[in-house]
């Protein structure tokens, strides 16, 4: 007897990733910059005073020579590693070899905070190795003899407020998977075939059978076409609801935020109203948890920008700078916003995932006003066989593994 499948409510909160009345008027990304400075620095300022309340707050301009004070400004990290468009046209003449490195860091990197007063050299306790460029923060410190802000202390906006979790009493699974690559040459059938006959309940004994039918959607984040468009026709969104979210591997726009993917690579499947081609970021909420996640270039580049301990360290710190994507425009593709930046992270989701990594991580990251966040790496599905599995009920986090080697 077929069991009924469990369903929850879903609301697809993309909207502010949608590029709709936008016009390109050959505007440069100085107003993305602005927007920024001036949202993060209201929000740096209300907590300054419970940071350093006997210190005053001034501008770069007016700061003077060994006074105690409080600035807030962006970050701009000195790279002499950096890649420049114009070095491939001093090839000839360039004593540094052209190598590609993983990651473009260097021992002479600097930090560089500016405001719209100007522009001031940091030293002090503010590592250059865990900071990129279009992060806002507060220092504390004075200006030395040599013209130099030398920092005592940083202050970050810290973790965004949350809004709290209805309590739940029943399984309620959500999947994620990414980088299936399905037409590519690392592309395998038939772990494709396993992973979709498994969600759908085609697979196992009764007891896997009912743990499927407790699967209440599942995410594909990123990557999921490389080529072939023929792709999940209508077999996995007959039996539960899709989300299909852009990859830098995906036709779709490269620069973030990606638009949903057109339906008519997904022939089979959009004709089905389970089917959400979704954005990149992708924001939604499910039972009431809130759900953030990305396709993973955000945090590949602030893995060729800066250090940190493993890819979920990287999560946690755009969830302490309240942005997504800070190298965008720097480093990352983005859109030239005029008015407004989307990636600003306002409230803290409960879960925040990104796709195409290297390796399965998770970590529960806890705030100190009892934020709750369930951070989780998926890797790349055509190159590990592994999914994730989540429960909405109290965030825990399983993988479904698929291997079709016959030498385990």
């Amino acid at each position: 007897m077929p069991m009924e499948r469990k369903q929850a409510a879903y609301s697809n909160l993309d909207e502010r990733y949608a590029i709709q009345g936008e016009k390109y008027q050959g505007q440069q990304y100085s107003h993305i910059y602005f927007t920024r400075l001036h949202h993060m620095r209201n929000l740096l300022h209300a907590l300054v005073p419970t940071w350093k309340p006997q210190l005053p707050v001034t501008t770069v301009l007016g700061l003077e020579e060994g006074k105690e004070c409080i600035i807030v400004g962006t970050l701009y990290k000195h790279m002499k590693l950096k890649p420049s468009i114009l070095d491939e046209y001093s090839k000839e003449r360039s004593a540094i070899p052209l190598v590609k490195p993983h990651n473009f860091m260097h021992p002479d990197d600097h930090l560089i905070l500016e405001d719209e007063s100007g522009r001031v050299t940091l030293a002090g306790e503010i590592p250059p190795a865990a900071f990129v460029t279009g992060v806002v923060v507060a220092l504390h410190g004075k200006e030395t003899s040599a013209g130099n802000f030398l920092v005592e202390d940083v202050l970050e906006a810290g973790l965004p407020p949350q809004t709290a979790l209805s309590s739940a009493d029943e399984d309620k699974y959500v999947v994620f998977v990414s980088g299936l690559s399905v037409g590519s040459g690392t592309f395998n059938p038939l772990q494709f075939q396993l992973l979709i006959d498994h969600i759908t309940g085609h697979l196992g004994d009764e007891n896997e059978q009912t743990i499927a039918s407790n699967i209440v959607r599942v995410v594909v984040a990123g990557n999921s076409v490389h080529i072939s468009p023929r792709f999940v026709n209508g077999q996995l969104v007959s039996s539960l609801p899709v989300d299909i979210m852009p990859g830098c591997h995906d036709p779709a726009n490269f620069s973030l935020p990606q638009q949903p993917l057109h339906r008519c690579l997904f022939s089979g499947a959009s004709a089905y109203n389970t089917f959400s081609s979704c954005s990149n970021p992708h924001q939604f909420e499910l039972d009431s948890v809130q759900f953030l996640g990305t396709s993973g270039q955000n945090i590949d580049d602030l893995y060729k920008y800066s250090d940190a301990k493993d890819k979920l360290e990287f999560m946690e710190r755009t969830l302490r700078w309240r942005h997504l994507a800070p190298t965008a425009p720097n480093s990352l593709g983005c859109y030239p916003y005029t008015d407004k930046d989307p990636f600003l992270v306002e409230s803290c989701p409960h879960v925040y995932f990104v796709g195409n990594q290297d390796k399965y991580e998770t970590r529960l990251l806890e705030g100190p006003e009892k934020q709750k966040v369930r951070l989780i790496c998926i890797p790349r599905f055509s190159e590990s066989g592994v999914a994730v599995m989540l429960n909405l009920r109290n965030l825990e986090c399983s993988t479904l593994s698929f291997s079709t080697s016959f030498d385990a």
